[in-house]
């Protein structure tokens, strides 16, 4: 059973480019980041009710959770960065940075 999860809130860059966004993160970034040691699954989500976009035009329509399975949560998180300022983790101009996307690891109650 993973130790923890982290969830992350993020959306495209351009409504009009929503399909490139999904094909990135499903084919590219997903499996770039579950081949972190401590990250073991992903699942990616998407927003149901079109009135919550249209109330909350700049809330993330999409949010990936992944399983934590880790002594240490905060390794995979540092790893995670680290990948991600060396080039091993691929980012793409379809995903909304600014604001960036939202993250947060939350810890399995036993």
């Amino acid at each position: 059973m993973p130790k923890g999860i982290l969830i992350v809130q993020s959306r495209p860059c351009d409504p009009a480019r929503e399909d490139e966004y999904n094909e990135w993160y499903t084919n590219t970034h997903i499996p770039e980041v579950c081949a972190i040691p401590g990250i073991v699954r992903a699942q990616r989500y998407k927003v149901t009710e079109a009135e919550f976009v249209e109330r909350n035009p700049s809330a993330p329509e999409y949010v990936a959770i992944y399983e934590l399975d880790a002594d240490d949560l905060a390794q995979p998180i540092k790893e995670l960065a680290e990948r991600a300022a060396d080039g091993r983790i691929r980012m793409s101009d379809v995903l909304q940075l600014d604001p960036p996307p939202l993250l947060t690891v939350y810890e399995l109650i036993d």
